[in-house]
C-alpha cells in the first residue's frame, strides 16, 4: 500500500528544489522511499539510494560533500539521489547547499530525517529555495483501512461522504475499525500486527526505544524526567501547557522543561497549539495547548488501551485524534483555540485567510449546549462554528468529521 504521500512526492521529483521527507521515526519514511526509487526504475530513472546508516557511505561523503558523485550510476539525464537518515551527516546544510549550487541539474536529492530537531540543529542554513520540506504522519483512518486489507470500507466510506443521503450496511464493522484506529494509532506495524497483545508490545518498543534514541540525539540528559513530562502531557491531552506548574511538579527549572517540550515538538511527538486572539479584551492566555500526534503512543504512555466507551478519558481521546485529523490537512501554525479569562472556549479556530472556522469537539451529541458560544459567536461572526462527536455514530459520522465539516 501506499501512502497519500506518495504521490505528491512523486511529483515533486521533476522540481529542482531537493525533497527532504521528516516525520516520527516508524512512521514509514524509508518504506516511502524505496517505494519511490522502485517508482523509478519501472520508468527508467536513473537513481541511487544511500543509508546513512551505513558507516561506511557515511564516512565517505563526510570527507567531501562531492564523494557522493562516485556513488552515481552513469546517466545523461538527471539523477535521482535517495538518501536515508540525512541527519546522521556532520553538516548536512553545508551537504545540500554545495550540491544544489554545483549540480541541481544533474542531481536531485530527495532525502529522510527522523528528528526535525537534530535536523533543525544541524542544518545552518536556511536553504531558502533549495529545498522543500514534507512531513510523514503516522496513518490517517484512511491509509489505516487500507493498510488493514480493508479496501471495502475504504469505498464505502468514501461512498458514504459522496451522498448526503447514503445509508450503509456496514456501520458496525466501521465503528469496530474506527475504535481500533483511536485506541492503537496509525503507526504502520501497528496496523498491520493482527494480534492486540503483539500491537501493545510494539507500542511499547517505540515508546522505550525509537522515543529513547530522539532524548540521546536531542541531548536529553534526564531521561526519568523527559519520560514523566511526556506522560503527563498525555494525560493531560488538550489541557494548557503551564510551564510553571509542570517545573514544581517535576522538580526540575522552567528552561529544561521548555527544552523537553521543544524536544517533543521537533520530533513529532507533541504538537503544541497557540491561543487565538481577535478583538475581545478578556481573551488572556498565552498558555498553549498539547496534543500528540499518534493516539496508539498516547495510550502507551497512560497503559490504557480499553476501548473508549469504557474509558474516562473518551472525551480527551476523541479530542486528540480530532486534532490529528486535522493536522493531516493543515499547517500546525494555522490551528489555534480559543478562551477567555472566564472560562470561555472553543477547542480549535482554523485561522485561514481563506475559509476560517472553529471546531468544538464532544464525545457525544447531548453535551453539545449551543447557549455556551454565543460569546464566540457574537464576536467573530465571520468564523462558522462547527460541532464534532462521535456518539451516536452513523453515517453522518463521516460525512461531518471525517468529511466537509458542518454546523448543527
Amino acid at each position: 500500500m501506499k501512502r497519500d504521500l506518495f504521490e505528491i512526492l512523486k511529483s515533486h521529483l521533476g522540481k529542482k528544489e531537493f525533497t527532504i521527507i521528516t516525520g516520527a521515526r516508524q512512521t514509514g519514511k524509508s518504506t516511502l522511499l524505496h517505494q519511490l526509487e522502485q517508482d523509478c526504475k519501472e520508468n527508467n530513472i536513473p537513481n541511487v539510494f544511500l543509508n546513512l546508516e551505513n558507516r561506511q557511505i557515511l564516512s565517505e561523503i563526510d570527507k567531501n560533500p562531492l564523494n557522493i558523485l562516485n556513488f552515481l550510476p552513469l546517466a545523461d539525464q538527471r539523477v535521482v539521489v535517495f538518501i536515508d537518515e540525512i541527519q546522521y551527516l556532520k553538516d548536512p546544510s553545508n551537504f545540500l547547499k554545495l550540491l544544489y549550487d554545483e549540480h541541481a541539474n544533474s542531481i536531485k536529492i530527495v532525502a529522510t530525517g527522523s528528528s526535525a530537531f537534530y535536523m533543525d540543529k544541524t542544518f545552518k542554513d536556511s536553504l531558502a529555495g533549495r529545498k522543500k520540506i514534507f512531513q510523514l504522519y503516522t496513518c490517517s483512518f484512511d491509509e489505516y483501512l487500507k493498510l488493514r486489507d480493508k479496501e471495502d470500507l475504504y469505498h464505502e466510506v468514501k461512498r458514504i461522504q459522496a451522498n448526503a443521503l447514503a445509508k450503509s450496511l456496514t456501520t458496525d464493522l466501521l465503528w469496530h475499525e474506527w475504535n481500533n484506529y483511536m485506541i492503537y494509532g496509525g503507526y504502520p506495524a501497528i496496523i498491520t500486527e493482527p494480534d492486540r497483545q503483539e500491537k501493545i508490545a510494539y507500542l511499547k518498543e517505540i515508546r522505550d526505544s525509537f522515543v529513547k534514541r530522539d532524548m540521546l540525539e536531542s541531548g536529553v540528559q534526564n531521561e526519568t524526567v523527559f519520560y514523566n513530562l511526556f506522560r503527563i502531557i498525555a494525560g493531560q491531552t488538550g489541557n494548557l501547557v503551564n510551564v510553571n506548574e509542570l517545573s514544581a511538579t517535576l522538580k526540575i527549572k522552567s528552561d529544561t522543561i521548555n527544552k523537553y517540550l521543544f524536544t517533543l515538538q521537533k520530533c513529532f511527538h507533541v504538537a503544541l497549539i497557540r491561543p487565538f486572539t481577535g478583538n475581545l479584551r478578556k481573551e488572556l492566555t498565552k498558555m498553549p495547548k498539547a496534543y500528540l500526534l499518534d493516539n496508539g503512543l498516547r495510550n502507551c504512555l497512560l497503559n490504557n488501551f480499553d476501548l473508549s466507551a469504557f474509558r474516562l478519558d473518551k472525551g480527551e481521546l476523541w479530542e486528540n485524534v480530532y486534532f490529528r485529523s486535522l493536522a493531516e490537512k493543515y499547517d500546525i501554525d494555522e490551528i489555534f483555540f480559543w478562551r477567555t479569562t472566564e472560562g470561555n472556549e472553543v477547542d480549535f479556530v482554523l485561522n485561514r485567510i481563506e475559509n476560517p472556522y472553529a471546531v468544538e469537539v464532544k464525545y457525544e451529541f447531548h453535551a453539545i449546549k449551543e447557549s455556551k458560544y454565543k460569546i464566540f459567536r457574537n464576536t467573530y461572526p465571520d468564523i462558522p462554528l462547527h460541532f464534532a462527536w462521535i456518539e451516536p455514530f452513523n453515517e453522518d459520522f463521516f460525512r461531518r468529521q471525517m468529511g466537509k465539516q458542518k454546523t448543527t
